[in-house]
């Protein structure tokens, strides 16, 4: 019996090495587009603007400020003075944004005890618990990425419907894409891809440790065939 103990754990460690390599894969990818969420809710570059009448300067629109931007390096920003003030697309983004990183951080706060490499929860059925964790975390992940995009995808489209306005004359200046959109498009599809990879990962340990059980059995059965033909012998 020690003997087939020995050979199960070894068994279940060689098959959670595809779910650990998984869990790492998908908690970097998280972290890192968590990181990538937060710059594009900091960076004043969601919108940008230049005109023919001062080539020397542009204007960038954020969520938080804007900025004028000159081509001998200068740079001067200027914060929003009320908040009810501000356009009704600014105060979503701006909600959207600060919701999806909330979700996000809490989802990797969850996700964390849930690998398989931190020693946390193995008491009290700790592999159902760690694993129930994990979904968790990659279920937040998800929910974070959509809730990212969400706000990023409606201010491109309104500059877009702003840009080909026909009602608008050729010579007033329009928005066009800024740094900051292209950033959180990347961190909402990473946090997604990151929180499909975790819940993969936690199915792959699942299903993997199906066979151990059988293996036991099946060497119990031989065990006692090897004793009756002794007995018999």
């Amino acid at each position: 019996m020690d003997l087939l103990s020995v050979e199960a754990r070894e068994a279940g460690r060689s098959m959670d090495a595809p779910a650990c390599i998984l869990e790492l894969l998908g908690m970097l990818v998280y972290v890192g587009a968590w990181l990538c969420a937060l710059a594009s809710t900091i960076l004043p570059q969601w919108l940008t603007m230049s005109t023919s009448l001062l080539p020397i300067e542009s204007y960038d629109l954020g969520l938080w400020e804007t900025c004028v931007v000159q081509d001998i390096g200068g740079i001067e920003c200027r914060s929003y003075d009320s908040l009810l003030g501000l356009p009704s697309d600014l105060k979503l983004a701006r909600i959207l944004m600060c919701t999806a990183l909330t979700v996000g951080l809490l989802g990797i706060l969850v996700a964390i005890p849930g690998l398989h490499l931190i020693k946390s929860c193995k008491d009290y059925d700790g592999d159902q618990t760690k694993r129930t964790l994990t979904i968790t975390g990659g279920v937040l992940g998800m929910m974070s990425g959509v809730l990212c995009l969400v706000p990023v995808s409606y201010i491109a489209h309104t500059a877009v419907m702003h840009f080909f306005d026909e009602k608008v004359p050729d010579v007033v200046p329009r928005w066009e894409f800024g740094d900051a959109l292209f950033c959180g498009w990347a961190a909402g599809f990473l946090l997604m891809v990151a929180g499909l990879i975790i819940v993969t990962s936690s199915r792959c340990s699942q299903v993997e440790r199906h066979p151990v059980p059988q293996r036991r059995s099946q060497a119990k059965s031989t065990d006692r065939n090897r004793r009756k033909h002794s007995e018999y012998v």
